[in-house]
């Protein structure tokens, strides 16, 4: 019965409003494109951006969204529902494993915690391939950590290849390095001793490579090496070479973790204190306490893993989200048993990083209020032309920030008086509220500021059959929402935005750019200027 309302629970959150705002470029555009062009050509083998091939993904993913677009129709909702439904997947996951680790309740608990933190949370509303990617890793780690336990060890280690497998399938070869990383340093932890006899290993090695081969050897049979040679390439160079906008500082990932996967973060923050206090921890089995060592070493490799990597994006280190809700949320059951209690600067630091959340909540509308008042002091041309954007906003909307705050507060003191199941509930379940007030209320108007503009420009040559790109800046947008469909002319694909602008396009072509690239693009003796708003300036080829 509990994982029927956890699955229900888990659906209200996840599925309603997933349409509700347009995909962002890049990366959630991107996903949905590749499967629209599937859809488009058919073609289900390789993965294709402006029907040319596309090797940075490996189709599995984009796969789920197409099916999901044959069923809902090819728009935001269909991109995003195949999230959804991992994430339902998720809280009856943690449940169900934390049932068998500590009981139903601190199961309960694991999956409270999870939801309610703030990017954990969010994700499963989102397009992007990192959601998917996590859940089958982490059940690759998972399955193979239970070959030890469970009464058939060998089923245990067919189900970790496999779903190593589907990870490689979602997003590639850094699921594997994930993999061999976390066992290694098990290994070196546990003093060279590991709980996985040889057959297993092989075992999770051949149906690894037997998932995989679903897609790696049919593409390689059908189409010959190129096209995985070239994916191969490009994963080098990722993991490498940072990406143009991309880069970032070491501890980037640290300060993601901290702030965007709070209240969660706080409880990991006083796992550190207590990590080697045995007496807080005596009662567990020794299945359980490997299972915590496992947890612990998959955060340090993944976080150190993506802490060394060159390219810094937020959602690198979202597998993370999984171990750390696991440890924090030990630690809010040894809060319930009384066994542990929190230190002063452990409510003082989740006092600071909610207040400060919520006062971003409560900014953001008192932004859209006195722009005007705000613009002048704003150094970034193109930002200053963003905010333009008429995108209606009131003074009463700051309530919900201010309301955050002060449950925050309320949360804190509970905690502080040692009344923490309500603490903690309040905490939990008001930034889950928090969460959907923000993606429902907050995030359609910040996209309208972002991207509005243009969207709307690439929407309006929607079944018209003409060219349309942008200049100077990388976008997916215009192949989504003007629903591009193949060009017959080579010269498109082999001259590309050149020919456009220069040559003899047997089309009408049109072009977007940035406020910056305006002037130079004015100038240009092909083009004609049609209109500009919030930033974006709209070009005729002559």
């Amino acid at each position: 019965m509990k994982y029927l309302l956890i699955a229900v629970a888990a659906a209200l959150l996840f599925i309603p409003f997933l349409g509700a705002v347009h995909l962002f470029d890049w990366d959630e555009i991107n996903f949905a494109e590749a499967a629209r062009e599937m859809i488009v050509t058919g073609n289900y083998s390789q993965v294709q951006i402006d029907f040319a091939p596309f090797w940075e993904k490996p189709p599995l993913f984009i796969w789920l969204q197409a099916l999901s677009m044959q069923a809902f129709g090819i728009n935001e909702f269909a991109a995003r529902f195949p999230n959804a439904i991992i994430g339902i997947l998720t809280l009856l996951t943690l449940f169900h494993i934390g049932k068998r680790q500590e009981g139903e309740r601190f199961g309960l608990w694991w999956a409270l915690v999870y939801a309610g933190s703030w990017l954990p949370h969010f994700y499963f509303k989102s397009g992007i391939i990192d959601p998917t990617f996590n859940y089958f890793i982490f059940m690759a780690v998972y399955t193979a950590y239970r070959v030890a336990y469970a009464e058939k060890p060998t089923r245990m280690a067919i189900f970790s290849g496999i779903f190593l497998g589907l990870a490689v399938l979602t997003k590639g070869p850094a699921a594997i390095l994930i993999a061999v990383l976390t066992l290694g340093v098990y290994w070196i932890y546990n003093k060279f001793r590991i709980n996985l006899r040889v057959k297993h290993l092989l075992l999770i090695v051949l149906f690894c490579f037997l998932t995989t081969a679903l897609w790696f050897g049919y593409e390689i049979l059908s189409n010959g090496w190129w096209f995985v040679r070239e994916f191969v390439i490009y994963q080098w160079r990722l993991f490498s070479t940072p990406d143009a906008g991309h880069g970032g500082p070491f501890f980037y990932h640290w300060i993601v973790l901290l702030v965007g996967c709070f209240p969660a973060s706080i409880f990991l923050l006083s796992y550190f204190q207590t990590a080697r206090s045995r007496s807080i921890y005596l009662a567990q089995s020794a299945e359980t306490k490997d299972f915590r060592v496992w947890m612990w070493i998959l955060f340090w490799v993944v976080l150190l893993l993506f802490s060394i990597v060159k390219t810094k994006i937020v959602h690198y280190s979202s597998l993370c989200y999984f171990p750390l809700s696991y440890l924090a949320a030990l630690q809010v059951y040894r809060l319930l048993e009384g066994k542990l209690r929190l230190r002063g600067w452990n409510i003082s630091v989740m006092l600071f990083i909610g207040v400060v959340l919520g006062l971003a909540i409560a900014l953001l509308p008192l932004v859209g209020v006195y722009k005007q008042d705000l613009i002048p002091h704003i150094g970034d041309r193109f930002a200053r032309a963003n905010l333009q954007a008429d995108v209606p906003f009131t003074t009463w909307e700051s309530g919900f920030g201010l309301a955050y705050i002060i449950v925050v507060i309320i949360s804190c003191v509970l905690l502080f008086r040692q009344k923490v199941r309500q603490g903690l509930l309040c905490l939990f379940i008001s930034t889950i509220f928090i969460i959907q007030v923000t993606v429902v209320h907050f995030v359609p108007k910040v996209e309208r500021f972002s991207q509005g503009a243009a969207i709307d420009y690439f929407k309006s040559f929607q079944g018209k059959d003409v060219y349309v790109k942008p200049l100077d800046y990388f976008s997916y947008a215009h192949l989504f929402y003007t629903k591009k469909q193949p060009s017959a002319n080579p010269l498109y694909y082999k001259e590309g935005t050149p020919w456009l602008l220069e040559g003899q396009p047997d089309k009408p072509a049109y072009f977007i750019c940035r406020l910056g690239d305006a002037d130079k693009y004015k100038a240009h003796p092909n083009l004609e200027f049609i209109g500009e708003k919030n930033g974006f300036y709209f070009f005729k080829r002559k």
